[in-house]
């Protein structure tokens, strides 16, 4: 079994993982990793997928996404995954992936709230934009799946249901994963790691968060 690449000096040190660091020309402020609970910071554990290297799990019962290495092991970050009635589970690819990703309000949302209107032709990128500083774009047969694996702002939302479907992280962590995925790979969205695939994506609504206004054409297309 081959063994896995060696993972970056300061990987495992949560001081270091989850400093300020200016990006883009974006400063990205620390992140009060002493507040969340240990188990959803970025870590290397066992892998309990059984997928091969490269491979994407999200485990919905305990808010992990796992990425497979080769060895037997796994890098596992802490997620924040839909509210009810905004879950899926299923088998996609992403097949775009982009730094600093406009965010675009739905109609039916700025309806909602009109405060919005001002973001109806896109919020510009940055540390408070609802999509973070990284965004991968989830895709089944071809179509774009309006699914995305995306930073927040909202550290404190990882480990809930908050989303309006779409895979949240610390904005850190999706940054060190964006890093990661260098070509297409296969996303495995479970109930639970160990459960059947569930095949077939399902969705029960439009997730108002994943509308990107960069996407395909200013997006990176990965092969």
């Amino acid at each position: 079994m081959p063994s896995p690449p060696p993972l970056e000096p300061g990987f495992g040190n949560p001081a270091l993982m989850y400093a300020a660091q200016v990006d883009d020309g974006h400063q990205l402020p620390a992140v009060p990793f002493d507040k969340l609970d240990p188990k959803f910071l970025r870590q290397v554990v066992p892998d309990p997928t059984g997928e091969k290297p490269g491979t994407i799990v999200v485990d919905t019962s305990r808010h992990f996404l796992y990425l497979v290495r080769p060895g037997g092991s796994a890098i596992r970050y802490g997620v924040s995954l839909g509210k009810a009635g905004f879950g899926w589970t299923g088998t996609a690819v992403v097949q775009w992936k982009k730094k600093w990703p406009m965010w675009t309000p739905p109609p039916e949302m700025i309806e909602r709230r009109p405060e919005l209107e001002k973001y109806r032709e896109g919020m510009p990128p940055g540390p408070q934009n609802p999509l973070g500083a990284r965004a991968l774009y989830l895709f089944r047969d071809g179509q774009d799946t309006m699914y995305r694996l995306h930073g927040t702002p909202e550290w404190d939302s990882i480990g809930k249901n908050a989303s309006s479907g779409c895979v949240r992280f610390i904005n850190q962590d999706i940054m060190d994963l964006y890093n990661r995925v260098n070509g297409v790979a296969t996303i495995h969205v479970r109930g639970a790691v160990l459960a059947a695939d569930a095949g077939m994506m399902r969705r029960s609504t439009r997730p108002a968060e994943a509308i990107d206004a960069g996407v395909p054409g200013d997006a990176e297309r990965l092969r």
